[in-house]
């Protein structure tokens, strides 16, 4: 579903004319992954009990927890439709005539990058462990949010490895015609549960 999904954006996205936004939506999809990974890390919760995985529980789950979900994706959204804006008044300093050459395209893409990095570290830190927080501990979406953004900000390095992983696999899941996403998305979801039991919980213990 979710390939056929992909399928259908890029081609009204293309068939608009609107190149530029294919690579908003292959941003937004990277940022957008912790929300759309929530059954996967109800599967790897459910391995790590012992138990044999089922749909339906994590149907349950998520609908447990489909308020606090939402109020992270609006968060999301908004940075989204912010970082959108943002990128639009880039435009506004660059004049992209005949006469652009390759030095403005170069400063183009630094200021643009530059502008994108923060917003994307930004989501990023809210969101890495949101959301496994929340399934594990019934947390709600702020505090999730600020424990991630704790957490993220503990283990910088880690972290800018771990975003940057995350970007390449999801990139060569776009580059296989979104199959490999198949195969990418369980296997960041599996590995983000288990990130997080190694980063959130040894703290929580520590400081209990």
């Amino acid at each position: 579903m979710l390939v056929l999904f992909g399928y259908l954006v890029t081609w009204l996205a293309w068939d608009g004319g609107h190149v530029l936004a294919l690579f908003t939506l292959g941003s937004a999809f990277v940022l957008a992954g912790p929300v759309l990974a929530f059954g996967l890390y109800s599967i790897s919760r459910q391995q790590e009990r012992g138990l044999r995985p089922r749909f339906g529980y994590c149907i349950r789950v998520q609908r447990k927890h489909l308020r606090n979900e939402l109020l992270l994706a609006l968060v999301i959204l908004v940075v989204l439709l912010v970082w959108a804006r943002a990128a639009s008044l880039v435009h506004v300093f660059f004049s992209m005539d005949e006469e652009f050459g390759a030095w403005g395209w170069l400063g183009f893409l630094a200021v643009g990058s530059a502008v994108g990095s923060v917003f994307a570290a930004l989501v990023f830190s809210v969101s890495a462990f949101a959301l496994p927080l929340m399934l594990d501990r019934d947390a709600d979406a702020v505090t999730g949010a600020l424990s991630s953004l704790a957490a993220v900000l503990q283990n910088k390095r880690v972290a800018l490895l771990w975003g940057a992983l995350i970007v390449a696999l999801v990139g060569v899941g776009f580059a296989t015609a979104y199959l490999g996403l198949i195969v990418v998305l369980p296997w960041i979801g599996h590995a983000t549960w288990h990130a997080y039991r190694d980063t959130i919980l040894p703290a929580a213990t520590d400081g209990a």
